[in-house]
């Protein structure tokens, strides 16, 4: 089978491989095998804001005006769209730079956030400088409205369809924007659970999404960054693959989050506020 390499048209007209083809040798079932095999592409892609580089993390270069401005969103460096002016995408030999023009204020808050940082020399959380900062409380959210046992079992039917690119390389995560019916309104994919959030959280931004009007679905684990992104965008259910951690359980219902987890066909294990979860039969949980 003869693959070629998978590219992402970036605005300012460049091509960015997001997979590309490799040689490998695979045994299964005791049988050696030589083939051409799809790999998904990982980059290194710096976040820029007003001439200052904030953030380095490898993701897949794909869909980055999104993942810029949902990070900015999700990690409270901006506090709405509006404070960002434009985005512009640089690349280069040893990345891509993403170049966030935004409001005055938000710049001022963010140098204050990095002056306390001078002198370190890794990121395990960027822009992070207290313990204070690593647990922040989530905003107190709205119930959810109209999500429902049926609307998962939905969304999660249609899922694995719209991952293109975990089909072709079996290595991204993904996350979607769902109605309350289920449908797949936004789906993004990353190698980075937290970068496709990011990307799904940007796009929802930019198409002025209503955050009371559905749920997200995570392919991977329910961390505790996963909840705290998905109350700062304004989401009160998430719904996740994989299983959660405590400090997500018990940041999600203080928040008043309804997080379901080990979403899988039929079957799902809701951790909190089940009573707004509606059953098959109409009846809250």
């Amino acid at each position: 089978m003869n693959l070629s390499t998978l590219t992402e048209v970036l605005p300012n007209g460049t091509d960015l491989p997001t997979a590309g083809p490799r040689q490998i040798l695979r045994q299964r079932q005791g049988v050696l095998t030589r083939l051409e095999d799809m790999v998904v592409a990982e980059t290194p892609v710096a976040l820029v804001y007003n001439g200052i580089s904030h953030a380095v993390m490898m993701a897949t270069p794909a869909d980055l005006e999104e993942f810029a401005l949902g990070f900015s969103l999700s990690e409270g460096i901006l506090a709405r769209a509006a404070d960002c002016y434009g985005i512009d995408i640089e690349t280069g030999p040893k990345g891509v730079a993403v170049h966030l023009e935004i409001a005055s204020a938000a710049f001022a808050a963010l140098k204050e956030r990095r002056r306390t940082l001078a002198g370190r020399t890794g990121c395990g959380l960027c822009g992070i400088d207290s313990l204070d900062q690593v647990l922040r409380p989530a905003p107190a959210l709205a119930p959810a409205r109209n999500f429902s046992a049926a609307g998962v079992r939905t969304a999660l039917s249609a899922m694995g369809g719209a991952q293109a690119l975990s089909r072709l390389t079996g290595a991204s995560h993904a996350a979607a924007w769902c109605a309350p019916d289920g449908s797949l309104r936004l789906v993004r994919e990353d190698v980075g659970r937290h970068n496709a959030l990011d990307k799904v959280i940007g796009a929802m931004a930019r198409s002025k999404a209503a955050a009371d009007d559905g749920f997200l679905l995570l392919t991977s684990r329910v961390s505790v960054e996963m909840v705290q992104k998905a109350a700062a965008a304004g989401v009160s259910a998430l719904v996740g693959m994989s299983a959660p951690t405590l400090a997500a359980v018990e940041l999600a219902d203080a928040s008043g989050m309804t997080v379901l987890a080990f979403a899988r066909g039929a079957d799902f294990v809701c951790y909190t506020h089940p009573q707004h979860l509606l059953l098959d039969g109409g009846q809250h949980a």
